[in-house]
């Protein structure tokens, strides 16, 4: 338990900790109906990040989530399974900065499915060669 609350509160974990506390927040405004989940819609387009389909909201607590869920395993791993050493300790500050990528691409697999709950977002970015998905489906759509 002590080594997960270091890893949680210790830099650069601490950043993504901060995030997932500030979501949240936010999601308890929205429980209480003070905010809606399309707060910050108009303020950013994830369609070219891969990430569009959802509200924004939902696809930055994804990433977020992952992200810290990557990082504090990752870095749990490395406490129990290396030695204390300064090879340790440097990629003890890497591996949160390289969960931030693999996180993302999670993040655009998780979104894809979850488009189906909110129609009324913008779909995914379009994907060349894969069927059914992407510039024939629009043009399908355009010519209909």
């Amino acid at each position: 338990m002590r080594a997960l609350l270091s890893v949680v509160t210790g830099p650069p974990t601490i950043l993504l900790t901060t995030g997932l506390v500030v979501l949240l927040c936010f999601w308890l405004l929205v429980a209480a109906g003070l905010t809606s989940v399309g707060t910050f819609d108009a303020d950013a387009n994830l369609r070219a990040w891969g990430m569009g389909g959802v509200p924004v909201a939902v696809a930055v607590t994804l990433l977020t989530v992952v992200a810290w869920f990557l990082s504090v395993g990752g870095l749990l791993l490395l406490a129990v399974c290396t030695p204390p050493c300064a090879v340790t300790g440097l990629l003890s500050m890497v591996l949160p900065v390289a969960a931030l990528p693999v996180a993302w691409r999670l993040t655009c697999l998780f979104v894809r499915p979850l488009h189906q709950l909110f129609p009324d977002e913008p779909g995914p970015p379009d994907e060349p060669g894969v069927p059914g998905r992407g510039r024939a489906r629009d043009r399908a759509d355009h010519a209909a």
